[in-house]
């Protein structure tokens, strides 16, 4: 089996060529379906969330926690892949999980008992945590090094582009085919994705000496740490966070367990994930860009489809064709232009152009109104789509060149924990802000409407008149008047909520240039410009 050395970015480029690669293009074929499968399926389920409720009879909590559960177990094995991978061989790894991963979501649209329904998310959540991280080893295993900026891109352009596609496909399922396509296109993908691994890679042994010297402590503890910290951070926003006695207990056990990995990878003789393989300027840096761009990316993946769902009322359906217009279809053309950027010049400049465009966008964002239909946002869409094609791939390609090769499981294992970590960081931040925002300026917009008013007076009058006209007696029209002037008030403050959420999207992405000036040039490696 080859070395660990030879098997990330800083190796030399002759003896990793020297190596078998089975078949690429069947390889890149995999990495491509794989990257798109895990972005598609998590997308469409948060999206469908509201209408699969409906079809599985769920209340709203079990819904909150179903997608609580369909997550957390992609946390808990994802750091652990890059490891398995190395020590199994990445057919192993992906094939048997993407065969699993068909039959569950087979099985999933036919159940209607909770428990069970549950179980078999979880089931789902564990292997969808495996494709990333061993797709990403295929590229590195399995791929000669001139595919790899671009396989890379592959993997970036997935993120983003199934954010903006998601909506539009949920709208697709719903209107032309039924909700089980949520759950039934994995069926026909996931087994597509392990046959291509089983023709595309290498056959490969198992490495007993990595097998022998196994931290399955150290996986663990780092595993369900952090998944323990994502079920505190996904329902803290719906329990009111520390006013929650299992919000606390759980972010307590977790910081419990995550003491106790680096405490165990400072006494065990072969450390699975030492701290200090990121103990590096560079490296940190990077992780704070990435935590940067999850934030910045809000403004795409989050901030404009709620605001279009919450606050003008529109199905997803409605929603989709301009963010596909707006961010997916440029994408095609941003993505190559963000690899030929890396290629010929420091990726650093890739990350001033993506950030830059981030707080363009964010602050052509804090001039929304209620009257914003989608096709409105197509400015802001445009511009984001630079943002996404040019920020998160090259924050990747700077990482990995920075990164040690003979360290490539551990900082595999941290990259994991920060894609996976650092987004529902982003999104609880950004969900809790807009709460608190809204009722901040409900508050404040509430302080403006006294009964003494001769606007006040006006408007209700306006909103009370339909109602009596219609029939509706004298208290019954005043009584729907009032709640026609309270929905009024909540949806601007709903508006200047987003407005706010945009404003944070903005300084994000200036934190982000602020981190990419502190950057330090990574040293010379395959992934570096004109190398090729």
């Amino acid at each position: 089996m080859a070395a660990p050395a030879a098997r990330l970015a800083a190796a030399p480029p002759a003896p990793a060529q020297s190596r078998p690669y089975g078949r690429p293009a069947l390889a890149a074929a995999a990495v491509l379906l794989g990257s798109f499968l895990v972005g598609f399926d998590t997308r469409l389920f948060s999206i469908g969330l509201p209408d699969l409720r409906g079809a599985f009879h769920l209340s709203f909590d079990q819904g909150a926690w179903l997608s609580t559960i369909a997550t957390a177990p992609q946390i808990f094995i994802a750091p652990a892949v890059a490891w398995l991978a190395a020590t199994f061989g990445v057919g192993r790894v992906l094939f048997w999980p993407s065969l699993a991963y068909a039959v569950v979501s087979l099985i999933i649209p036919e159940v209607r008992n909770w428990e069970t329904l549950a179980i078999l998310h979880g089931l789902r959540g564990f292997m969808l945590g495996i494709f990333i991280p061993a797709t990403i080893m295929i590229i590195f295993r399995n791929l000669p090094l001139k595919w790899w900026v671009p396989a890379l891109a592959v993997y970036a352009f997935r993120l983003a582009f199934s954010q903006s596609t998601g909506v539009a496909i949920v709208g697709f399922y719903e209107t032309h085919l039924s909700w089980q396509w949520v759950y039934w296109q994995g069926v026909f993908l996931a087994p597509i994705i392990g046959i291509l691994v089983r023709l595309g890679s290498p056959m490969e042994k198992i490495d007993f000496a990595l097998l022998q010297r196994a931290d399955w402590g150290g996986m663990a503890l780092l595993g369900t740490s952090w998944a323990l910290v994502y079920v505190a951070l996904d329902q803290g926003n719906r329990l009111d966070w520390l006013q929650s006695g299992l919000i606390v207990t759980l972010l307590v056990a977790g910081a419990v367990l995550l003491f106790g990995f680096s405490l165990n990878e400072m006494l065990v003789k072969a450390p699975w994930a030492s701290h200090r393989v990121i103990a590096k300027r560079n490296i940190i840096l990077g992780f704070l860009v990435i935590l940067c761009f999850n934030l910045a990316s809000m403004s795409n993946s989050l901030l404009v489809p709620n605001f279009l769902s919450n606050v003008v009322g529109l199905r997803p359906e409605e929603i989709g064709g301009p963010i596909v217009v707006g961010v997916a279809l440029p994408l095609m053309v941003v993505m190559p232009l963000a690899v030929i950027m890396i290629r010929l010049f420091d990726a650093r400049l890739s990350l001033l152009i993506g950030f830059l465009a981030f707080a363009i966008a964010a602050h052509m964002g804090t001039r929304i109104t209620h009257e914003w239909s989608p096709w409105t946002f197509l400015p802001i869409l445009l511009i984001q789509s630079v943002g996404q094609g040019f920020t998160f791939l090259a924050a990747v390609v700077y990482l990995l060149t920075n990164s040690d090769p003979k360290q490539a499981t551990a900082v595999g294992a941290y990259i994991q924990v920060l894609r996976l970590g650092g987004a529902e960081i982003g999104i609880s931040v950004m969900t809790t802000f807009l709460r608190h925002r809204e009722q901040l300026h409900s508050y404040l917009l509430g302080l403006h409407l006294s009964s003494s008013s001769q606007k006040v007076t006006g408007a209700l009058h306006g909103f009370t008149a339909p109602f009596t006209d219609a029939g509706a007696s004298a208290q019954e029209a005043s009584a729907r008047g009032v709640a026609s002037l309270a929905g009024l008030v909540a949806r601007e403050a709903n508006v200047l909520s987003y407005i706010d959420g945009f404003q944070l999207c903005y300084w994000g992405a200036l934190a982000g240039i602020v981190v990419v000036a502190l950057l330090g040039q990574a040293p010379r490696g395959p992934l570096s410009p004109r190398y090729y």
